[in-house]
């Protein structure tokens, strides 16, 4: 049974992300312990709310650095909408850029859609060779609430770096998942995903 540790660090969804790799056949802790984030066999980081928030907590907790030792390692590491939006370089809300963790390049911004929050059900497109998706089928729908993302025209290095990109679109193109290594990631909530949240977090153990 994978060990996984699900980061504390003052975010949202915690309990829910628990159950929900529970659910799949995870033993999961939650905790902001670093020898147990570091030790575990996967490390899921959820995030709600704001990017500046996140970080903040996400610094205080030392989970960015936590975050840069397992990769270094070759440590799996998870990333939840906001949880996957710290990883990249930055992100810019209302005009005030805030570093992120910069695992991968590229700022996460703003959409450009005429009704926000992205909030619901939407489908995705995953590469070919995706991990996550492997074995669920087209047109399934994942469950979204977000108002910022990596837009398209801001991929361009990460597709460039060999990152496995998952589209999805509302108003444009933006990235619904990335895969690189050891490191994934979900701007949707596969937690409160239903079926279909948990055949993608039961792939995620499976590259464990």
């Amino acid at each position: 049974m994978p060990r996984v540790v699900v980061l504390d660090y003052g975010s949202g969804n915690l309990r829910s992300a628990q159950r929900a790799l529970e659910r799949v056949g995870a033993q999961v802790e939650v905790t902001a312990d670093r020898d147990a984030a570091l030790e575990a066999d996967g490390l899921a980081v959820p995030g709600v709310g704001a990017f500046a928030a996140c970080m903040t907590g996400l610094r205080t907790a030392g989970g960015d650095k936590l975050i840069a030792r397992r990769l270094e390692l070759g440590r799996p590491v998870l990333g939840i909408c906001v949880g996957m939006q710290v990883l990249f370089a930055a992100g810019v809300e209302h005009g005030v850029w805030t570093d992120g963790c910069g695992a991968w390049p590229g700022p996460v911004e703003r959409l450009d859609a005429g009704v926000l929050p992205h909030m619901g059900w939407n489908t995705v497109t995953p590469p070919p060779g995706s991990a996550l998706f492997a074995g669920i089928d087209p047109g399934t729908r994942f469950y979204f609430v977000h108002s910022y993302a990596l837009r398209a025209p801001a991929a361009t290095g990460l597709a460039a770096a060999g990152a496995l990109i998952t589209w999805a679109e509302h108003g444009e193109p933006f990235a619904a998942a990335v895969e690189q290594g050891v490191l994934a990631a979900t701007q949707f909530h596969p937690e409160k995903s239903g079926d279909a949240g948990a055949a993608l977090l039961a792939n995620w153990l499976e590259t464990l």
